[in-house]
C-alpha cells in the first residue's frame, strides 16, 4: 500500500498535474448541470475478471478535489474480481465526483491491468525460482503507480530509475570501448553497495562479463540454446537474468534454464486496461 507520506509527497503532484491536464479552467458540462454544491454518492462496478489495484490512488483524486470525498471499498488491494461485481461506493461533492471521475478510472483501470497481466505471467513461473522482474519501459511520469501494480499482481521491481543501480547495456559498452572497461569504470566509480550488472548479446560478452567481474549477468535477445550455453559459462559465478521480448506467450519456454531472474517490459507497456466504471450517481 502507498503511505501517507508516498501519497502527498510523490503521488498528489501526479495526480494534481493529471487533473490539471484534464480541468484547464473549469469542467464546463458539470457546471452546466450542477452549478452548486450537492452530496452525492456513486457506485464503482466492475466489468471484467482481473485483479484490482490502485484503490487508494483512486480515492486520492476525489479527495484532492472535495476534502470530504470518501470511497468504501469492498476488496483491497491484489484482490481478484468479478464482471459485474461492486468493487467500492463513492460519495462526496457531485460536482468533484463528475470532475474526477474520469481522471480517477484512469490510474485504477490502468493499475488494475498491471496487476492482472502481472498475476497471469507470473503464475507461469510458479514452483521455477524464478523471479520476476519489470523494467524502467514505464510511461512517463506514472512509474510509481506503474511499479506498485506489478508488486500488487506478484512481480519485483527491477531498478526504479538510473540512480537506483549500475547496469551496463549495449551502448554504454560501446563508449566505455568494451565490456571489461566498461565494468572497471563502473566499478571505480560506482559505490562499493551496488552491484554491477551487464547486459550481453552473445557468448563471447558473456565470458568477457564474467572475467570483468560482473554481479549479475543479463543475457539479452539470445536464443534458447545460446542462453543454456551461456548459463554454462557463467556457471553461477554471477546471477542470471534473461530479457528481450518476454511476455506470457514464451515465458514458460525459460522456465529450464536454471536463471533467477526474468525482466519483462510488457507487464507495463503491454498490458491491457481492466474495464471498471462508476455508475448509478445519484443525490444523498
Amino acid at each position: 500500500m502507498f503511505d501517507p507520506v508516498t501519497i502527498k509527497l510523490n503521488a498528489d503532484p501526479l495526480l494534481r498535474s493529471a487533473l490539471n491536464e484534464d480541468i484547464t479552467s473549469e469542467d464546463v458540462s458539470t457546471n452546466s448541470v450542477m452549478p452548486h454544491a450537492q452530496a452525492g454518492e456513486a457506485d464503482l462496478i466492475c466489468k471484467e475478471d482481473g485483479i484490482i489495484c490502485g484503490l487508494q490512488i483512486f480515492s486520492r483524486v476525489f479527495e484532492l478535489l472535495d476534502e470530504n470525498a470518501q470511497v468504501e471499498c469492498f476488496v483491497t488491494d491484489g484482490e481478484p474480481v468479478k464482471n459485474g461485481q461492486l468493487i467500492a461506493k463513492v460519495t462526496g461533492d457531485i460536482r468533484a465526483l463528475l470532475s474526477g471521475e474520469r481522471t480517477a478510472l484512469n490510474y485504477l483501470q490502468r493499475m488494475s491491468g498491471i496487476a492482472s497481466y502481472t498475476r497471469e505471467v507470473a503464475s507461469l513461473l510458479e514452483g521455477t525460482g524464478i523471479r520476476l522482474l519489470d523494467t524502467r519501459k514505464t510511461s512517463p511520469n506514472n512509474r510509481l503507480f506503474e511499479k506498485y501494480a506489478v508488486r500488487t499482481g506478484g512481480g519485483n521491481n527491477h531498478r526504479y530509475n538510473l540512480t537506483d543501480g549500475v547496469m551496463l547495456k549495449d551502448n554504454h559498452i560501446g563508449a566505455a570501448g568494451g565490456v571489461k572497461e566498461a565494468v572497471q569504470m563502473a566499478r571505480d566509480y560506482a559505490p562499493f553497495v551496488r552491484k554491477i550488472e551487464v547486459e550481453v548479446e552473445n557468448l563471447e560478452m558473456t565470458a568477457e562479463a564474467i572475467e570483468a567481474g560482473a554481479d549479475i549477468i543479463m543475457l539479452d535477445n539470445m536464443t534458447h540454446e545460446q542462453m543454456r550455453e551461456a548459463v554454462e559459462i557463467i556457471d553461477e559465478q554471477a546471477e542470471i537474468e534473461v530479457s528481450g521480448n518476454v511476455t506470457k506467450e514464451n515465458i514458460a519456454a525459460l522456465a529450464d534454464l536454471g536463471i533467477d531472474y526474468v525482466s519483462s517490459g510488457a507487464l507495463t507497456h503491454s498490458a491491457p486496461i481492466l474495464d471498471l466504471s462508476l455508475k448509478n450517481l445519484h443525490a444523498v
